[in-house]
């Protein structure tokens, strides 16, 4: 299998500002209509009919969902998607939390993983490994690839904060580029990732906060849309 994975950026879709333009968060306020645009877009842009992309309605909790073909609506109450189906893409939708995208090239199985500080803190990467090993996977196979997310320098949090992330997320403290509090979840997942045996992780630099391609909860004062990481896996001989 081939394991595909796209990030979209913000440009070249339908929706006005503050959702400008290429919005495909469902639950931002943006027009269904342009919403519906921008999705029929991004499943013409990978090369898949627009029923074989799956969404979630995330929630910022560790449920990870097995999802074995196309669904009419989001995945309900879930923050990871796995799959086995060849060709049947998963998204998840971010706007400074940590979009995780992970394959096991060998059997085709996928995830797409939401995530952020609460889902991070609490796990959300690991039940969507165990849920993939169920399917198949195996970790020593699995490549990982963190999107991108708010950076370290930008993440201010309350020190409180940072020390409970830590003792849960350990690798995620660090300090801001004002000298405060910060958060890098990448780094914390990163180690998280390492420590379960996933050989293969690639990282995304991009901070949202400081790319004006991507949409930021945090820099534009929470009216935003949202950008996507998909990932499926394609069988060899496709062309």
């Amino acid at each position: 299998m081939r394991i595909r994975r796209v990030i979209t950026t913000r440009e070249g879709g339908s929706s006005k500002p503050p959702f400008d333009s290429f919005n495909l968060g469902g639950r931002v306020g943006d027009d269904p209509a342009a919403l519906a645009a921008n999705q029929r877009k991004l499943a013409d842009g990978i090369g898949l009919p627009e029923d074989r992309l799956v969404w979630m309605e995330q929630i910022h909790g560790r449920t990870a969902t097995v999802v074995d073909g196309p669904r009419s609506e989001p995945v309900e109450a879930t923050d990871a998607l796995v799959t086995a189906e060849p060709n049947l893409a998963l998204a998840v939708l971010t706007a400074d939390c940590v979009p995780v995208l992970l394959g096991d090239p060998e059997t085709g199985v996928v995830s797409a993983v939401h995530a952020g500080r609460v889902g991070a803190r609490v796990g959300v990467v690991v039940a969507a490994l165990k849920a993939m090993q169920q399917a198949g996977a195996e970790l020593g196979r699995i490549e990982a690839l963190l999107g991108p997310a708010a950076c370290g320098e930008c993440y201010e949090v309350p020190a409180a904060m940072q020390a409970d992330v830590e003792e849960h997320l350990p690798g995620s403290a660090c300090k801001t580029r004002k000298g405060t509090p910060g958060l890098d979840l990448r780094a914390g997942l990163w180690e998280q990732l390492a420590a379960a045996g996933i050989a293969k992780i690639g990282v995304d630099p991009r901070c949202t906060m400081e790319s004006p391609e991507l949409f930021s909860h945090r820099r534009d004062d929470g009216r935003t849309g949202r950008f996507a990481a998909v990932i499926w896996a394609e069988p060899e001989d496709a062309e």
